[in-house]
């Protein structure tokens, strides 16, 4: 299954674009993933960051980033704090987990029946 990002937080920066050069106009998104499938849905401790450009629509790279904006972006890494990682069994999982659990007692209880 895909895997989700949610953001965390969003920051504008006051640097200039490294593309259009316009004040004020960078966006700092920080987005944290999750991995979900049949059977649990986990929040990981991965951190994944985004610059745009409000004013033109483009994504900065970090190619592109002058030292100003990585000190910034750096300084807002550190500030961050991301949801614990942490995993959710579904409800799929727990019918697993009871059904095998009710089929392991009766054939552990048969054989015990039986050997009396």
């Amino acid at each position: 299954m895909p895997e989700k990002q949610f953001d965390i937080k969003e920051v504008t920066l006051k640097n200039n674009c490294p593309i259009c050069f316009i004040r004020e106009g960078l966006r700092l998104i920080l987005k944290q993933k999750i991995k979900e499938t049949k059977f649990y849905k986990s929040i990981t401790s991965e951190v994944n960051y985004e610059l745009v450009c409000k004013k033109c629509n483009s994504i900065i790279y970090p190619v592109q980033w002058t030292d100003d904006i990585d000190q910034v972006v750096d300084y807002q890494k550190k500030a961050v704090e991301p949801k614990k990682a942490s995993t959710y069994l579904k409800k799929l999982s727990w019918v697993v987990i009871i059904t095998t659990a009710i089929v392991v007692s009766a054939v552990i209880f048969t054989m015990l029946y039986n050997n009396l």
